[in-house]
């Protein structure tokens, strides 16, 4: 996925350089977002590897199981006020970013309490982590905020590239010592500096703006609804985990986790993506500008598909021997690493649908498709893991991810005559005649 995007780099600098369109954008901002992606999703292949072949599958599996539980309720936890501060700066813009720092004071204050609960009730489960939860959520929402104002950079260089090298160097020390207590807060720890440098980053670009009296209840009368949603989204992500540790075992954790690990190339692409083009998304919504808002969607859903399906296509092929990779007894989940690489190519086809979705404002529908894209891995995954483990865990989440993408695309198509592909796709893939012309 590095070396895709290295070589990518280049060409896209010179297109981006010529297009001025929504394209070029896209371009510019999609690639910083995916090399970031490709850094994180590296450093956290890695990080298990090193936790899988340092550490038995039974410690191994208890490790991946309590940070998945943490990402869980931290995803939770930040009740999705990083995307209502998105939405609220990059339409504050044309009025000079009046009241923003009020948005960021109401944005943070209520995840920051729930997060502090949340830490509160697990920390006798959870420990370290639990006491991690609410520097976790202020980072993401911090982060959020800098993205807001158009930038990608601290977002690519803190979240996408600085937080998984740290976890991945502190967690092989721990391996190192063969200290397995160790690997929670090296874990953890390195959310402290880049919480720190996140706030500072956002320091420099935030307007000195009187407050304006009614921001908090304009957030969160828009946020609400998509604060539910992002909650289940949070747990949709990470559950199948939890739950092969419920009814697999730890072990059984241990096997599901190494080899779905690569679907995190896939959603951080994806987010990588999505990050840079989701404030121009909200504009040109609001702006009533659907052919802008077509075109950026199908540019961003050919670069994705681009950039994911050749490490779908080659980890289908090379399965048997990357699992290897994890230690003796990992490579008995072949089949979970197909599932898995078919469901991702199907999803990634489908574009960011939920994305555009909550930018035209239907953040209800988009909670409507989660919930039911939730019940659908729970329902699969309660009938299958206790019979086939590790694999049925993996039919259950792409029963649900079908369900996930499917519902948004037909919503898309059925209020906009929205299509992930279209006439701008294939100006997209033209572009190294455009850098050289």
């Amino acid at each position: 996925m590095a070396s895709l995007t290295t070589r990518l780099a280049g060409p896209l600098g010179q297109v981006t350089a010529r297009l001025a369109g929504p394209l070029g954008q896209v371009a510019k901002g999609g690639i910083a977002g995916v090399t970031g992606a490709a850094i994180s999703a590296a450093a956290q292949f890695l990080l298990v590897v090193v936790v899988t072949r340092a550490f038995t599958a039974h410690q191994a599996g208890t490790f991946f199981t309590a940070t998945a539980l943490a990402l869980m309720i931290a995803g939770v936890a930040k009740l999705d006020a990083g995307n209502g501060l998105i939405y609220f700066i990059a339409r504050a813009k044309t009025y000079g970013y009046h009241g923003i720092s009020g948005y960021i004071r109401a944005a943070l204050l209520p995840a920051v309490l729930v997060a502090t609960a949340f830490g509160a009730v697990l920390y006798p489960r959870l420990g370290v982590l639990a006491a991690a939860l609410p520097v976790m959520v202020v980072a993401d929402v911090l982060l959020a905020a800098t993205r807001g104002f158009g930038t990608m950079r601290p977002t690519v260089l803190l979240d996408g590239m600085a937080l998984p090298a740290l976890q991945f160097l502190l967690v092989a020390a721990a391996a190192v010592a063969v200290r397995p207590q160790w690997l929670p807060l090296a874990w953890a720890l390195p959310y402290v500096p880049v919480t720190l440098l996140a706030a500072s980053r956002l320091r420099e670009r935030l307007p000195r703006t009187p407050y304006l009296p009614g921001t908090g209840r304009d957030l969160w009368r828009y946020t609400a609804p998509r604060s539910v949603a992002g909650a289940i989204q949070a747990v949709f992500q990470r559950l199948d985990i939890v739950i092969v540790a419920v009814l697999g075992g730890p072990v059984q954790a241990a096997v599901y986790t190494a080899a779905t690990r690569f679907k995190v190339v896939g959603q951080l692409a994806n987010q990588g993506l999505a990050q840079a083009v989701q404030p121009r998304l909200v504009r040109a919504l609001a702006d009533g500008e659907l052919a802008r808002a077509r075109e950026l969607y199908q540019a961003a859903t050919i670069w994705l598909v681009l950039l994911t399906w050749p490490v779908w296509l080659g980890y289908a092929a090379l399965a048997p021997w990357l699992l290897r990779l994890f230690g003796t007894g990992y490579d008995a989940a072949v089949p979970v690493a197909l599932v898995l690489a078919g469901t991702m190519m199907l999803a990634t086809a489908c574009g960011m649908v939920d994305v555009v979705l909550t930018a035209a404002g239907h953040t209800t529908a988009s909670l409507f498709n989660l919930v039911i894209a939730i019940a659908c891995t729970v329902a699969l995954d309660v009938a299958l893991i206790p019979a086939h483990g590790a694999f049925g865990a993996v039919l259950g989440w792409s029963g649900g991810m079908v369900a996930k993408n499917l519902l948004p695309l037909w919503q898309l198509h059925h209020r906009y005559g929205l299509h992930p592909f279209g006439r701008h796709s294939l100006p997209a893939l033209r572009f190294r005649s455009w850098a050289t012309a």
